[in-house]
């Protein structure tokens, strides 16, 4: 009816040339009114519109909506469409969607007349029949838009006159993150006006929302491309309004506005980007009704150096634009490689070509010039030598990971292009595949490109996945180029290599993958289970990973009764859900399908692939998916019946989630052991905390003195120094705060920051203070001091224990623990600060100093003083007997220091101490006053009174 109205008005503009906008808002009103007053819709257009009328043969799209949960990137959509043939016979009415090709669809229902028809989902039989007229869902091909990861689901049925048809489809998906965004896209094409159109999303992340953007619409040249030029303002209509973990997104065009943008209906797809609250943690695991998920991917990280071979398609058959469009995207990609990486090029057709010869070259601007002349002058000839190519990029590869022993500061990988299939050399597919593996031997990852429709996607998959990578299939279009630097952005900053997530084994079972070779900025490694020791109030989890030359060890108790947090019922515009309660569940069980799939895809074992296939199976029939393995079949509900109402039972599935290793042979870092939660370095007195109130224990004469600092606000003071033999220095901030009331003090003062600085064998500093830990080698790290971590290099180790205390050990002979103050409730005389602990110091030098590094290679005496100023010394088995009232002195360096009995609280008043006490900002106890020690930044590593350096 639409086309017939619009063809109508087109027809009539030679006598009258009628305003657009003014004819759409007519249509807008006609569209929008009851079906029963067709007939006088269509009397009320010109005349010659009643020849028009009679041509019409395809029913009118009068209803199209879409409706999406996301929750905790798990998205639920449902896609409704009517359509109404006011013809006076019969006419098939093709409802048409694409859909991610990552979603599986879990429902789908066509009501005709007063007839319903409902989705079975079946089990796929190894012949199946073709008599299902009533559902077709094409295969994938380039056509469908398979390439930019889209397929097209279609349904086909014939409406009888003056009837309407409505469409119901429900799919699923779990969001992936690529280039620090998740993207949900809906495909919009109904190919003519539509009176109601509607689009509306919901999102629940309990992490917290940050940067939703809802770019322009996306036409198809652009799909597939995370950017897309000119992304200013959402498309007309667009609402889009959130709070800090939940937003609701809704387009919702009228007829007017639809002619806008395309006069014979919206073609293109409405995009909504977002990202969540995240920090360098063990992640954001959520738990509810027995299962889990657990999304890993942390900020803050410096990248690792690359070890990069790009091996290129230089056939007869990429000549023109493809070869073009390459040409394009390296040089790009060349200019963004950072000075730590190294590199090399192949070109291949029936010849093989290195650049390079037996070697990788680091990015130097010569280097960078010489390449991008060698790609320019690469011309297209010959056949394909898919399988020789491959050889040579991972000869190369080894050869320069062995002679180097770069193995374990760098991420390796082989970026491979091609746009056809293997025509000379090795030809058969399951050949190349076994020698490329033999080839790579699990030590780096290939990443595969296709680019046309003649290339063998599957070959190129299966080649990605059993050598721990990814692939890409691309159209041959006028924005290839902008896909190939896309694809690389994501895999061209690795962050953490040998990423292991692990959990107590007696607490969960059918755990996906939890093994990645790698972690790129910008992407998310998740995970999902299923409790089983349902008594434990809580889910112990640690992420081990290496990155650079640092090992990293991420530990916290999440815990599992969590129905305040986690369940969605009640939340705004989520009360319609059915499944979507469950949401964590059927995460797990997407994941655990998918790498069941990948697993299936990767075997050669015929038994092996049965077993999987039925594994698969079993599990989407419980879930109802429509996976390769089971089909959509259409049963007739009788007649005036309601669409069925999905309902989700408890799985079965005994075996279906072994941890499924997509690569063998990556060796995880050592596990560390549970009871390393456990304080594993004993603290010694000898420290300074509180206000800041400082304590030295000398072990040998049996007693412990102590001493207060009345400094100032933002004062720095050097508490160790010794830069020049063991090259350390710490270096305390203070911060103030109000004194307590009828107090003597004018203000108080507390460590906010506490600075260690080495400089052997290598330069590096550690900045921590109550909220956060800064690790600067050369390479900056920041990490949370509420989450318990570990991070260690060849000759540091900082280990965190949530809330608690930072444990910083040097080269295994020096450690210091730092106490990290937190007030719930704080006084106003109070602030979150810190306490510095030495607990090992046999590392520092007898030249060590500050104002507690002087002492501790140095005895003190304690004198008692006798009526006649003689002085006797004290024996170590007399000072307890010593009364308070008795006049002391210590002598230090040659000094009669004056000191008196007092008691002291450390280790968060959990230890009282006995010790003398020097008054006086401890003149004469220290060397000079306590002025000398205030360093004149953090980083001051001055280490003689009046003298200034820095690390």
């Amino acid at each position: 009816m639409i086309l017939w109205l619009w063809l109508c008005w087109g027809f009539s503009t030679s006598a009258g040339q009628p305003d657009s906008e003014l004819m759409a808002r007519y249509l807008e009103e006609k569209l929008m009114a009851d079906y029963s007053i067709m007939e006088q819709v269509a009397r009320r257009v010109p005349r010659q519109a009643k020849f028009l009328q009679r041509l019409e043969t395809r029913p009118r799209m009068s209803e199209f909506t879409v409706r999406s949960t996301i929750i905790s990137r798990y998205a639920f959509t449902t896609v409704s469409c009517t359509m109404v043939n006011s013809g006076s016979e019969a006419r098939e009415g093709v409802f048409e969607m694409q859909i991610p090709a990552a979603a599986f669809i879990s429902n789908f229902t066509m009501s005709i007349g007063n007839k319903t028809y409902y989705g079975e989902v079946t089990g796929k039989e190894k012949k199946h029949s073709s008599d299902d007229k009533a559902r077709h869902r094409k295969p994938p091909s380039p056509t469908d838009g398979r390439e930019n990861g889209y397929e097209t689901f279609k349904a086909s049925v014939f409406i009888p006159r003056k009837m309407q048809a409505k469409f119901l489809l429900h799919y699923e998906e779990l969001l992936q993150r690529r280039l620090g965004k998740y993207e949900y896209t809906v495909s919009i094409r109904p190919q003519q006006l539509v009176g109601r159109l509607r689009v509306e999303v919901n999102i629940l992340e309990n992490s917290g929302i940050v940067s939703l953007e809802v770019p322009p619409l996306r036409n198809s040249k652009h799909k597939g491309n995370g950017k897309v030029e000119g992304d200013v303002s959402p498309p007309p209509s667009t609402v889009v309004g959130h709070t800090k973990t939940l937003a609701k997104v809704t387009f919702n065009p009228s007829v007017v506005e639809q002619t806008r943008i395309a006069r014979n209906g919206i073609l293109g797809d409405f995009i909504i980007r977002y990202d969540v609250n995240r920090e360098l943690s063990v992640g954001d695991v959520q738990i509810l009704n027995g299962y889990f998920v657990h999304y890993f991917a942390p900020t803050d990280l410096p990248p690792l150096p690359k070890n990069v071979v790009f091996v290129l398609d230089s056939s007869a058959s990429m000549v023109g634009t493809k070869l073009k469009q390459t040409k394009e995207a390296l040089f790009t990609i060349l200019q963004d490689l950072r000075p730590e990486d190294h590199f090399n090029i192949i070109g291949f057709s029936n010849r093989i070509k290195v650049w390079q010869q037996d070697r990788l070259v680091p990015v130097t601007p010569n280097n960078i010039r010489d390449a991008k002349k060698y790609i320019h002058n690469m011309s297209p000839t010959g056949g394909t030598n898919i399988n020789g190519a491959l050889q040579t990029g991972a000869k190369l590869l080894n050869d320069y990971i062995a002679q180097n022993d770069i193995d374990a500061r760098s991420v390796s990988l082989i970026i491979f292009l091609t746009d056809g299939r293997p025509t000379v050399g090795e030809t058969q597919s399951s050949k190349i595949l076994s020698n490329t593996k033999d080839a790579i031997r699990d030590k780096f990852c290939l990443f595969t490109i296709g680019i046309g429709n003649d290339v063998d996607h599957k070959l190129l998959e299966r080649m990605a996945l059993e050598n721990c990578g990814m692939t890409r299939h691309f159209q041959e279009d006028d924005d290839a180029a902008s896909h190939l630097k896309g694809f690389y952005d994501e895999i061209g900053t690795p962050l953490l290599s040998d990423i292991r997530v692990d959990y107590p084994e007696d607490n969960v079972e059918e755990v996906t993958q939890n093994f990645f070779p790698n972690y790129f900025n910008g992407s998310e490694i998740i995970i999902a289970g299923k409790l089983i020791n349902h008594t434990s109030d809580s889910l112990h989890v640690e992420v081990t990973a290496s990155n650079s030359k640092k090992y990293i060890l991420l530990k916290t108790d999440v815990a599992i009764d969590l129905p305040s947090r986690n369940d969605i019922r009640g939340v705004p515009g989520l009360e319609d859900g059915k499944g979507d309660k469950n949401y964590i569940e059927r995460a797990w069980s997407y994941l655990t399908i998918k790498e069941l799939l990948n697993s299936r895809l990767k075997t050669d074992d015929n038994q092996e692939k049965d077993y999987l296939m039925e594994k698969a199976k079993s599990m989407a029939l419980t879930y109802n998916f429509v996976t390769p393995f089971t089909v959509l079949k259409m049963r007739e509900a009788g007649l005036h019946s309601e669409p069925p109402q999905e309902e989700f039972v408890s799985p079965s599935t005994d075996g279906i989630g072994e941890k499924l290793q997509s690569l063998q042979g990556h060796k995880a870092p050592p596990g560390v052991h549970r009871q390393q939660d456990k304080q594993r370095i004993k603290i010694s007195k000898t420290s300074a905390d509180g206000d800041p109130h400082f304590v030295i224990d000398f072990p040998s004469s049996k007693f412990s003195v102590c001493f207060n600092i009345d400094g100032e606000p933002g004062d720095i003071l050097r508490l160790v120094s010794d830069h020049k033999e063991s090259g350390v220095t710490v270096n305390g901030q203070l911060i103030g705060a109000p004194a307590p009331p009828n107090g003597h003090k004018k203000h108080r003062t507390y460590f906010s920051t506490i600075t260690i600085l080495s400089n052997k064998p290598e330069r590096s500093y550690l900045e921590i203070t109550p909220r956060r830990v800064i690790l600067d080698d050369g390479e900056r790290l920041l990490l949370s001091c509420d989450r318990s971590a570990v991070v260690r290099s060849s000759s540091l180790e900082v280990s965190i224990s949530a809330n608690s205390n930072v444990t910083v050990t040097i080269q295994d002979t020096i450690s210091f623990v730092i106490l990290i103050h937190h007030y719930k409730k704080p006084a106003p005389y109070q602030r979150n600060h810190l306490g510095f602990y030495i607990s090992n110091s046999k590392g520092l030098s007898s030249d060590s100093h500050g104002l507690l590094g002087q002492f501790l290679n140095h005895e003190v005496k304690l004198l008692q003083e006798s009526l006649n100023t003689s002085h006797q010394q004290v024996g170590q088995n007399q000072t307890e007997a010593l009364k308070p009232s008795t006049t002391t002195t210590l002598k230090v360096k040659g000094r009669l220091v004056p000191v008196v009995w007092k008691q002291r609280r450390i280790y968060n008043g959990q230890q009282e101490v006995d010790c003398w006490f020097a008054k006086n900002n401890a003149d004469k106890l220290i060397d000079g006053s306590y002025k000398d020690y205030l360093a004149s930044h953090p980083f001051d590593t001055g280490t003689s009174f009046g003298t200034i350096n820095s690390l």
